[in-house]
């Protein structure tokens, strides 16, 4: 398999010096255990309730003030993990929406750590951590329809060759690499700051890849730890 090297630019060192990320490539193979997503799903919502990792808060005030850095308002759009713990709160759960889906979802409430899920067949060229200009193109849903934007100036965002794949960092995800249990090439990313600790990080990744290797029997794994700060 080809592993999938993201690369971050010189800017966001400046930004968070210390930022490092597990990035996950996987060629996959036929979903046999969805159930596998179910239970990781359950297990996180319940670890809300049930006591939370220590560095949970931390890390997450973390992440919001390296939102502030680049003109986001965290209270109005926090950053992926955040997001989804404020939803378990409210609901006491978080709806299925796909297996692959469902299980990375769970490694980021349980662990505190933004993760991404990418369509890499969908990709052109690399994944790339940059500050927008403000002229790339974002595919969004508005209303139910296909829309597209730009993200803000100064913004920063995932992209490719061709554009935004994730705002703000890892606010929001673009519709075309949006991943699925269909998806043949996948790409992951668990993005964390100094807060986390980098044990728990690879801790996060390691389930993430064996509950992977769980539902899809054969699919092919590789991971790489990237980042500004120590390795």
């Amino acid at each position: 398999m080809r592993a999938i090297l993201p690369s971050i630019a010189p800017a966001i060192v400046e930004l968070a010096p210390d930022f490092r990320a597990l990035s996950i490539s996987v060629d996959a193979a036929a979903i046999v255990n969805p159930g596998i997503a179910t239970a990781a799903l359950s297990r996180a919502c319940q670890s809300l309730s049930a006591g939370e990792a220590a560095w949970a808060d931390a890390h997450l005030l973390a992440w919001a003030e390296v939102f502030r850095k680049f003109g986001a308002k965290p209270q109005r759009t926090p950053c992926s993990a955040e997001a989804l713990r404020k939803r378990v709160l409210r609901d006491g759960s978080l709806p299925s929406i796909d297996p692959i889906v469902d299980l990375y979802n769970a490694i980021s409430i349980e662990y505190a750590v933004p993760v991404g899920g990418e369509n890499f067949a969908a990709y052109v060229g690399a994944p790339r951590l940059v500050i927008a200009d403000g002229t790339e193109r974002f595919d969004t849903m508005k209303d139910g329809v296909l829309a597209h934007e730009s993200p803000d100036a100064g913004e920063v965002v995932w992209r490719d060759d061709v554009g935004v794949t994730c705002r703000r960092w890892n606010w929001r995800q673009g519709v075309r690499t949006r991943l699925s249990a269909e998806a043949q090439q996948m790409w992951f990313i668990l993005e964390s700051l100094p807060a986390m600790p980098l044990a728990a990080l690879h801790a996060a990744g390691e389930r993430l890849a064996q509950d992977l290797q769980g539902m899809m029997p054969g699919a092919r794994i590789d991971s790489q730890l990237i980042g500004c700060g120590p390795q």
